[in-house]
């Protein structure tokens, strides 16, 4: 059956919670929403229905060998989603989350998820968003990808992120612009160094004020 979009001005609190109320129902029936976090737009799905995060790669041209990175509403589920998690880990939650730091860790070997060709390892974020986290405290994990065809840029309104992806989408929160910041500044912590695999929104000296062993990545890599 051929899905029809909706599209949410978040104007209000009545709209907003209506808005929410959609989105989590989506969520629900294992079909991707677009939601504003603290960087750009992003394309989001229950991270725990493979085939929802099949349908978000598909919708973004993507294959599985780039994995999502997992949204989260609160730090404390960390340790649900990760396991062995470094103390320099969870320094740098404490310092940076919620806002633009992702966190690579290795992912819980029980957990029933499928989110690509991920090794065992998981990226993990918290935004710095409230239309974002109010959406991730209702519905749990999400993961969320930036709203865009691969290729093309990122989208800063639900607008943009409609034009790219259509009805491949069940439900667009629209919040005004966002493209403020950068995109996350991304961190291996599976390693006994912590490494940058992404220079983002954090630049390496502030990572490194908190854990002074944070490396830029080596040249070539």
């Amino acid at each position: 059956m051929q899905r029809v979009s909706q599209t949410f001005e978040l104007t209000g609190p009545e709209a907003r919670a209506e808005a929410i109320e959609a989105a989590k129902a989506a969520v629900g029936r294992g079909e991707p929403v677009v939601l504003p976090t603290d960087t750009v737009y992003g394309i989001g799905v229950d991270a725990f229905s493979p085939q929802a995060v099949a349908v978000l790669l598909a919708a973004k041209g993507r294959n599985r060998s780039m994995p999502p990175p997992v949204l989260i509403a609160r730090q404390a589920v960390l340790d649900a989603l990760a396991t062995d998690i470094p103390d320099h880990a969870r320094s740098l939650a404490d310092a940076f989350w919620p806002g633009g730091l992702t966190l690579i860790l290795r992912a819980q070997p029980s957990l029933a998820w499928d989110l690509g060709e991920t090794h065992g390892t998981v990226a993990l974020r918290m935004p710095a968003d409230e239309v974002a986290l109010e959406l991730l405290g209702a519905v749990g994990p999400m993961a969320v990808s930036s709203a865009n065809r691969t290729g093309m840029p990122a989208a800063t309104t639900a607008a943009e992120a409609r034009e790219m992806l259509a009805d491949a989408v069940a439900v667009y929160l629209e919040d005004g612009q966002r493209d403020t910041q950068d995109p996350s500044s991304i961190v291996d912590c599976t390693k006994e160094t912590p490494v940058v695999v992404r220079e983002g929104a954090i630049p390496l000296h502030e990572l490194q004020a908190i854990v002074p062993e944070v490396t830029a990545p080596a040249e070539g890599s």
